[in-house]
């Protein structure tokens, strides 16, 4: 069954790995699929970070849009999809990767990956997606 606007979007609030596919535009290839952190709040724009030289990164910028889908398997199968142009690609700032790393880890744990991250991951991009086109389901109890 599909979900209601208010589920679906609720639903990618959650703190959810997400598979990120872009086309990547290499002859011969599938899009690139690649797991990634990602932050949503109801009614606004998708943000997720990365390198501004990663291969995720320069086919994002290339193809100008990109895809998450996030699922779970419990309670029940439920799953979302959002598709959409980037909208705005902006230098990284070590707020911003407090914001996302506390969504995904243990409040003990942020300083010291943010630390590691901000000095060892390279330069940074926050790159914002705009919801254009949704899918949803809840397929019921496992």
């Amino acid at each position: 069954m599909a979900l209601t606007r208010d589920e679906r979007e609720q639903f990618l609030t959650e703190p959810h790995i997400a598979a990120l596919a872009v086309n990547a535009a290499e002859q011969g290839r599938s899009p690139l699929t690649v797991p990634i952190w990602y932050q949503y709040r109801p009614g606004g724009d998708v943000w997720i970070m990365t390198g501004l030289n990663s291969r995720k990164g320069k086919a994002i910028a290339a193809a100008g849009r990109f895809c998450l889908m996030v699922d779970r398997v419990s309670p029940t199968i439920r799953y979302v999809s959002v598709e959409g142009p980037v909208i705005s690609t902006v230098a990284a700032t070590r707020e911003r990767l407090v914001e996302m790393s506390s969504r995904y880890l243990a409040a003990e744990k942020v300083d010291g990956y943010v630390d590691f991250a901000w000095k060892e991951h390279g330069e940074q991009v926050v790159i914002h997606m705009r919801p254009q086109r949704w899918l949803s389901s809840d397929l019921g109890e496992v």
